[in-house]
């Protein structure tokens, strides 16, 4: 069984539970006060373009909190699917490597991950066409720029989505597994203006993300970050956060 299969078997899982809905309501939630308070896009400090701090701000929010909660809860999820009427044991008895059953997981947790910010980006043109006819301003961004930004936010999210996935392996307690990576969130807000930002895998999208901001308007949209030492950091911690993730995989239930 290779892992394109174990793939396909891992997303006819997911048809059954509510992740697809745990994935779509904090966008909403996020979208909801952003049209409601739409007026205070005119007034801002930044010196942003209202439509580029309605988009900003929205993103920044999911950036930040939204999506990294959402990670973490369904990390669990996924993880937790194999723990009733001894599944994990069923599941590891098939003629497969337990490490083949771990990357195929991840590979759905990324393509969750990419649907919510798939949806992110489409759900904001709804609401940017809502507070246009609203305020009488025209708040829609180019497609493309839209669709850049999300591609970031994601791109930049793998490692700190592999250390998700490493906490929730290890983790038999899903309580705990969900505590812990929520209480992670928190020290990006300490990290996130420091030096070390790199070496804290929760902080790379909202920094990234509020990097475009302090530029030019004309280059709003030009990401600048240096990629060193980030991409070899970013690529190690992805890394041994899947090794250590596979060699786990299942340990307790093969003893």
């Amino acid at each position: 069984m290779n892992l394109l299969t174990i793939f396909h078997i891992e997303l006819k899982k997911i048809r059954r539970t509510h992740i697809i809905w745990i994935l779509l309501i904090p966008l909403i939630l996020l979208w909801i006060p952003a049209i409601l308070n739409a007026d205070s896009n005119f007034s801002n400090a930044a010196g942003l373009s209202p439509e580029m701090n309605f988009f900003f701000q929205t993103f920044l929010g999911l950036s930040w909190f939204m999506y990294p909660a959402s990670l973490v809860v369904i990390t669990v999820m996924l993880n937790q699917l194999e723990r009733s009427n001894q599944g994990m044991q069923k599941m590891l008895s098939l003629p497969v490597y337990a490490a083949s059953l771990c990357l195929g997981k991840f590979l759905v947790l990324l393509l969750l991950a990419a649907f919510q910010m798939f949806m992110m980006a489409a759900l904001y043109f709804p609401a940017a066409f809502i507070v246009s006819h609203s305020t009488g301003y025209d708040f829609v961004l180019p497609l493309s720029s839209v669709l850049y930004e999300a591609l970031i936010i994601y791109i930049s999210s793998i490692p700190m989505a592999a250390f998700y996935w490493l906490a929730a392996v290890c983790i038999q307690t899903s309580v705990f597994s969900v505590g812990i990576g929520l209480a992670a969130i928190v020290p990006s807000v300490l990290l996130i203006n420091t030096k070390a930002w790199f070496a804290y895998p929760m902080c790379y999208p909202f920094h990234i993300l509020s990097q475009f901001i302090g530029q030019p308007k004309a280059d709003v949209f030009n990401l600048s970050v240096d990629l060193f030492p980030l991409l070899p950091v970013a690529i190690a911690v992805t890394l041994i956060c899947l090794i250590v993730s596979c060699l786990c995989f299942g340990r307790a239930e093969r003893r």
